[in-house]
């Protein structure tokens, strides 16, 4: 199935470089054609990230507070609570998006928060588990983000993230992993999975396609769990 010009323009126009204020606008535009637009992209992203969370997580669901970080409409959310996950706040910086993500009547929680200009509404130690899926990527959240992401998961709990492996993003993913294994390194986290998926969703041009007539693009799944004791620099 071919993607309609309309799907790949919107996609691509929230890749595409622009200021923080520019695509939270495109983002707020694009919210009511979202999810017809991620099916048409075949996007698998959220099954993936928490199947692969839900198989990590030691402990029965039901009880778990999980904080779902670019939640955007709730695709990651409807996931999770097919999983099991019941106790779910979620922050996007995208006003509409949120008033999409609050009609699924899935969150017990939703802020408004922008990741990387400003801190998780959220006191240190408070969630079971963090997801952060599909904004992880060029333009959007910065790997400098990471270090709040952990701050707000109790010691013990685990963190989901994702990002693309097309060619335009390749920058960003050496940046994020350099990032992720610096973090390891002192002792913040420990690596529980970390996979590459080839069907990830499908490419908006060939120039992006995993190669020649595969139609699609990969991405990558994280798994950590943080440390019990964290380092003093990340205190």
């Amino acid at each position: 199935m071919q993607l309609s010009a309309g799907v790949r323009e919107r996609v691509a126009a929230v890749h595409r470089g622009a200021g923080l204020s520019e695509l939270l606008q495109r983002y707020d535009g694009w919210a009511g054609r979202y999810e017809r637009d991620v099916a048409a992209l075949d996007y698998r992203a959220p099954y993936l990230a928490v199947a692969s969370l839900a198989f990590a997580f030691p402990s029965p669901p039901a009880e778990a507070l999980v904080l779902d970080v670019a939640c955007g409409t709730g695709l990651v959310a409807r996931e999770l609570h097919r999983r099991g996950f019941r106790r779910l706040h979620g922050v996007d910086g995208s006003a509409g998006m949120l008033e999409l993500a609050r009609g699924t009547g899935l969150y017990v929680q939703l802020q408004r928060c922008v990741l990387g200009r400003e801190p998780l509404p959220a006191p240190a130690g408070r969630y079971d588990a963090v997801t952060l899926v599909g904004a992880l990527g060029e333009g959007q959240v910065p790997s400098s983000a990471l270090p709040e992401l952990l701050r707000v998961t109790r010691a013990g709990g685990f963190l989901c993230m994702t990002t693309r492996c097309n060619p335009s993003n390749r920058r960003y993913r050496a940046e994020l992993e350099a990032a992720l294994r610096d973090l390891e390194q002192k002792g913040a986290w420990q690596r529980v999975l970390e996979q590459e998926v080839p069907r990830w969703e499908r490419a908006t041009s060939e120039e992006e396609e995993n190669g020649p007539g595969s139609g699609y693009i990969s991405g990558v799944i994280y798994i950590y769990r943080k440390c019990p004791v964290p380092p003093p620099e990340l205190g």
